[in-house]
């Protein structure tokens, strides 16, 4: 009964919050016509709307919406807004509801900070591309072996792995994080010696480069295991080929419905984006 009550509790608090946003929200929607035409526009159809040259932004949710919506934009500014600071980390939330007003005022004057933030760019020889704001993950789509040539500058091996993920710097918090952790743990454990960068592998956002983590390269007589860290560069990008005769994908930013198929005779070059993000802070 009590672990019952408890759920029932859980609901009933994560309703309260949910009604005080949404109250909280068309307040502040009431504020924000004042300040111009509003669009309210769901996170479904933010890969199909077509963005003003001379809009700015403000998205409200986690803090993954905000990546997911920076690569479908040129040069408008986007505010973050934390609906719910008591829930929500908010990395790329510096603002609450009650902020909005007189941040969005401060961007329309350019009183406010605006960081630049790098993004990642995936071009395959079929001529398709695609832009990874957080990461872009490049593998199977199923439960089997990534198989592929990979080449950074004059170095190229054969491999089978689970796959290769691909860092930017306002990602270094998140997957990257995740990656280096686990690394680090079992290189820790094997030798004795403490690893260190785990503990604070965030990079810049507007990094000139991004990194490269090949996850479980497997060493073998048709495979090797030698390249499986580094840096890309515009100079110095990533080169693939896809040996996946099918359910080969190079997905953006977590989001499995942004994808580019990646199978046999495809080749993937990735480097930086042309694109750059702009996120008020």
């Amino acid at each position: 009964m009590e672990a019952e009550k408890s759920v029932q509790e859980k609901r009933r608090e994560l309703r309260e919050a949910e009604i005080a946003t949404q109250v909280a929200l068309e307040a502040r929607k009431q504020e924000l016509v004042t300040l111009g035409r509003l669009q309210t526009l769901h996170r479904a159809y933010v890969t199909n709307f077509i963005f003003g040259e001379e809009d700015t932004v403000v998205v409200l949710g986690q803090d993954g919406l905000v990546a997911n919506v920076l690569k479908y934009l040129t040069h408008q500014v986007v505010l973050g807004v934390n609906p719910d600071p008591q829930r929500w980390e908010g990395v790329l939330l510096p603002f609450t509801l009650g902020q909005l007003d007189t941040a969005l005022r401060e961007v329309f004057h350019r009183k406010r900070t605006i960081r630049q933030v790098t993004m990642a760019k995936v071009s395959l020889n079929t001529g398709e591309s695609l832009n990874g704001v957080n990461d872009l993950f490049i593998g199977p789509r199923t439960h089997t072996s990534a198989r592929y040539t990979i080449r950074v500058g004059d170095r190229a091996e054969e491999h089978s792995s689970s796959g290769i993920i691909v860092s930017t710097g306002l990602g270094s918090t998140g997957w990257f994080r995740s990656v280096l952790a686990g690394a680090t743990g079992i290189a820790t454990a094997a030798t004795g010696r403490l690893m260190k960068w785990a503990r604070d592998p965030a990079f810049p956002w507007d990094a000139d480069y991004t990194y490269f983590s090949v996850r479980e390269p497997w060493p073998s007589k048709t495979s090797s295991a030698g390249i499986t860290f580094g840096k890309i560069t515009s100079q110095t990008p990533l080169e693939l080929l896809s040996h996946m005769p099918g359910h080969g994908v190079i997905v953006s930013d977590g989001i499995e419905a942004d994808f580019l198929q990646f199978n046999s005779g495809t080749s993937a070059t990735i480097s930086l984006s042309e694109k750059r993000g702009h996120l008020a802070v």
